[in-house]
């Protein structure tokens, strides 16, 4: 049972400067640094979608994977129709080699996968497993014509959330627990217009912030490319190259009042409803694009789209010109 002392931990302000951690670069992934710093997985889809996740070396080959200095692209093909004996469509599904615990971590996205099928994620699951031993937290995810991001944690039993934070999304589920509802997991969806497709690319995509800590559990920030309020040490973060860093910005992030509320909430301190030590650990990065399966399958016939999922991406390349990711930067930063 959650105290009303914990009710007020998950509502108090952001952390005052003199309490604050120093958090400082680790690992800043651009452009070409995608190519050697993670994995590209082959695996069978564990959604069931309609999806051929192919190695790195047939997605450069086929264009799926490219990069310049300062873009990384990954995206599905959108030239070939697809054999009924077919695994699926070719996509690419990337996890990042090093794993992170207590981190922050800052995503400039310039576009996102969309469209109908389409099920994109940026999402992160225990390097150690077996999954959901270690926990998993989606970033960005949604489905289909779907405007409003999702994030959400799926976990091993006794994870709950409370209804009441200090968030400006909305609660869509309340128990993480992977073994409830399906694996719904415990989700926000975000209140902030522009945070997921359609929309989002319009806008020359924007910014995301996940601050992952033991005391405060998993913030999540969004802000829109054009936004005034983007925080500069979000939009014009160092880059680092032989762990020197280059081109201004400040090797040292966190939180302060002017980053303003965040767009979800997930507490996970020792007061709280979900304590962190038994149900997280390290994880990977992941990014993904599949099509149809458990979630935007069965969201399909209400999604607005028409006609069957699996036969559309079978047979619509083109529908999928648009989905695609655009990276600008990932930059991950931990204790110091």
């Amino acid at each position: 049972m959650r105290t009303g002392y914990a009710l007020l931990l998950s509502l108090a302000p952001l952390i005052p400067v003199s309490a604050r951690a120093h958090f400082t670069i680790k690992d800043s992934y651009v452009g070409h640094s995608f190519f050697d710093a993670w994995n590209w997985e082959s695996l069978d889809d564990p959604t069931h979608g309609r999806v051929n996740y192919v190695d790195q070396g047939f997605a450069i080959a086929q264009n799926l994977s490219y990069a310049t200095d300062s873009k990384f692209v990954m995206r599905a093909d959108d030239f070939n129709t697809v054999g009924q004996g077919d695994r699926g469509r070719n996509s690419v599904r990337i996890s990042s080699k090093n794993a992170y615990d207590e981190s922050i971590i800052v995503l400039d996205l310039q576009h996102m996968p969309e469209g109908c099928s389409t099920w994109p994620a940026f999402w992160s699951l225990s390097q150690r497993g077996p999954w959901p031993h270690g926990g998993e937290i989606d970033y960005i995810e949604g489905v289909n014509l779907a405007t409003q991001n999702l994030a959400s944690l799926h976990t091993t039993p006794q994870c709950t959330m409370p209804q009441t934070r200090l968030q400006s999304g909305n609660p869509t589920s309340l128990d993480c627990d992977a073994n409830v509802n399906y694996n719904q997991g415990c989700g926000v969806s975000f209140a902030k217009p522009a945070s997921y497709g359609t929309p989002f690319n319009a806008e020359g995509g924007g910014f995301f912030a996940i601050v992952r800590t033991k005391r405060d559990g998993v913030r999540i920030w969004f802000w829109s490319r054009n936004e005034a309020t983007v925080p500069p040490e979000i939009r014009n973060p160092p880059s680092s190259q032989g762990g020197f860093l280059l081109g201004g910005g400040n090797d040292e992030i966190y939180p302060t009042d002017s980053w303003g509320t965040p767009e979800a909430v997930f507490p996970l301190g020792k007061d709280a409803s979900c304590d962190y030590d038994s149900h997280f650990d390290p994880h990977a990065l992941v990014f993904d694009l599949t099509f149809c399966g458990d979630w935007a399958g069965s969201a399909y016939p209400t999604s607005g789209c028409g006609g069957n999922c699996n036969d559309f991406v079978d047979n619509n390349p083109s529908a999928f010109s648009d989905a695609y990711w655009e990276i600008n930067s990932l930059r991950i930063y931990t204790p110091s």
